[in-house]
């Protein structure tokens, strides 16, 4: 078996003009870059999200590709695509993997590090005293 090298990086962003603290509703894009560092063509078949808010609730997300695409990613290119979460808490976090195939159809996984998603604090400490 091959060695797997892949570097996955998140950054995520608060989308205040789709968020709403009145109707608990938070909103951030996040933008993934899949970077192959292997010396193999891979393909990107699923993904898997494990989402959590600041009150501990779970959600997992399971689907085919990422925003409707199964990309091929050659040697030392990278694949990049941006999306979107939505919490009823102003904290969260995700974390999750890809499974992947190559030319061989072979298949394996690769880890998406958990990242934080945080609003704006005066955002976070106003919704932590309409708790209180």
């Amino acid at each position: 078996m091959k060695k797997h090298k892949f570097i996955v990086t998140a950054h995520p962003s608060y989308v205040q003009l789709q968020s709403d603290l009145e109707s608990q509703k938070f909103v951030w894009s996040y933008e993934i870059t899949i970077k192959n560092e292997s010396d193999e063509i891979v393909q990107l078949l699923h993904r898997f999200w494990r989402i959590t808010d600041m009150t501990g609730k779970v959600e997992e997300v399971h689907g085919t590709g990422v925003i409707g695409l199964q990309p091929l990613i050659k040697p030392d290119k990278q694949f990049t695509y941006t999306s979107y979460c939505q919490l009823a808490t102003p904290q969260g976090t995700m974390e999750g993997h890809y499974e992947m195939q190559n030319i061989d159809e072979e298949r394996f996984s690769i880890e998406v590090p958990k990242f934080v998603l945080s609003a704006p604090s005066s955002i976070t400490g106003s919704f932590r005293s309409k708790l209180h």
